[in-house]
């Protein structure tokens, strides 16, 4: 094995086929690689940490010196010798130069739960939906064309002012029956950037960004406001008007999976996509396949089964199956709500979720503990997780029946009354 010099790099001959190497017998794995077409390249192998042997292609004979090559050889190796492997973060800075191509490698292999008892699972279908969506309205057209290595804190927080003035609003009809509304705004830049804060962690663990430039960003990441609770004079409010909106002539798929919303304190595509074959009328609760916190038990008042048994069953196995015919379910709460809302004389920031905060106000209220308010809302964390699985159905049972029952009475119009504590039955 000789000392790679220029005279016996230039005497090399290209092989017939296929590519061969000559290696330098002063630093191990430096050699040059020469193709058929007689291409002659500096070159390096080695083995990482975990025992994978490496090849890096260094540039090609002539742009360095036979001298700068093995010097630059020298330099690499150190790196891993230092547990560094330099050849995977050259691809990976290949493979997503850019913060668009980083994006694409987001959604295909990144778009996982990075905290929590749930760390490393897959995020819901419909969460990466939703978290990528906002990427690519948000990020793709302020940032996306942008070298990765190249972001920094001073770029993240121009970035979350222009969201929030509205740069990257838009209202575009991109089919029949069918737009895209993207809204800036404040709200829309806090969600933005803690989105894109998960993709550069990830780009770090990948090498492919040196650092989390959104850790170091003078920006807002939460939203710290209060949460909405409706009192029971507003929720009458709310069922009078489904009620009228039903005479109406309005879908009763709208008005019915409005009113479960407001009884159950369920999420909302917990109750949209709600299946026949998740209610249980013997034993009056949900049995939820797959909830935000997988598969989780809902205790159901009287006035909850009520709703329940006057919906007609269909060939769908969905309660509120889809309007247009496909094998999906209703989406047109979303369309009604804001409707139902104003002639409720509802604040304007009511929405759906604000019904499922309402029931754990009411709950918590009547004197239940937060246990078992924890158990009608169907909520899960690391420390009361190992309880709910062994808690009796009996006293949240009976606490969903009462809160319900109260729900029921106001949107009917049929009693108003003040929320009082259950008495123990004796």
């Amino acid at each position: 094995m000789p000392k790679l010099t220029k005279s016996l790099i230039a005497a090399i001959e290209p092989p017939e086929s296929g590519t061969e190497t000559l290696w330098d017998s002063e630093v191990r794995g430096f050699g040059v690689r020469v193709t058929k077409n007689g291409v002659k390249s500096f070159v390096l192998k080695y083995t990482n940490a975990g025992g994978t042997a490496r090849w890096m292609t260094l540039c090609r004979v002539g742009e360095l010196t036979v001298d700068e090559a093995r010097e630059r050889c020298r330099v690499i190796r150190g790196r891993v010798a230092a547990g560094e492997d330099p050849a995977a973060e050259r691809m990976a800075d290949r493979k997503a130069e850019t913060v668009e191509e980083l994006l694409d490698l987001y959604e295909k292999e990144g778009l996982i739960i990075q905290r929590g008892k749930d760390q490393g699972k897959p995020m819901k279908p419909l969460t990466a939906q939703y978290t990528m969506a906002r990427l690519r309205h948000h990020v793709s057209p302020l940032l996306g064309k942008k070298r990765c290595k190249d972001i920094g804190a001073g770029d993240i927080e121009r970035f979350v002012r222009d969201v929030a003035a509205g740069k990257t609003a838009k209202d575009e009809k991109v089919a029949p029956r069918k737009r895209i509304i993207v809204k800036g705004g404040e709200g829309a830049a806090r969600k933005v950037v803690r989105d894109f804060s998960a993709v550069c962690s990830f780009a770090v663990r990948r090498a492919v960004m040196p650092s989390n430039p959104c850790e170091k960003a003078a920006v807002r990441k939460v939203d710290n406001r209060k949460e909405l609770f409706l009192s029971l004079d507003q929720i009458a409010a709310l069922g009078a008007i489904l009620k009228a909106m039903e005479e109406e002539g309005v879908s009763r798929k709208a008005t019915d999976s409005f009113r479960l919303l407001a009884l159950t304190g369920c999420r909302r595509n917990e109750i949209l996509g709600l299946k026949w074959s998740e209610v249980d009328f013997h034993r009056g609760l949900l049995a939820l396949d797959d909830s935000k916190t997988g598969k989780s038990i809902r205790p159901l008042g009287a006035a909850t089964m009520t709703v329940l048994a006057g919906i007609k069953q269909t060939d769908s196995p969905y309660v509120f199956p889809a309007s247009d015919g496909s094998d999906g379910f209703y989406q047109g709460g979303k369309r009604f709500w804001p409707i139902v809302r104003d002639r409720a004389k509802l604040p304007k920031a009511t929405t759906f979720h604000t019904l499922r905060h309402s029931i754990g106000s009411l709950t918590a209220s009547s004197g239940e503990s937060l246990l078992i308010t924890g158990a009608v809302l169907g909520h899960s964390n690391p420390r009361s997780t190992a309880i709910y699985a062994h808690i009796s159905q009996d006293p949240a049972k009976r606490a969903a029946d009462h809160i319900a029952g109260q729900i029921h009475a106001a949107m009917s119009g049929e009693q108003k009354a003040e929320v009082v504590p259950l008495r123990s039955a004796k």
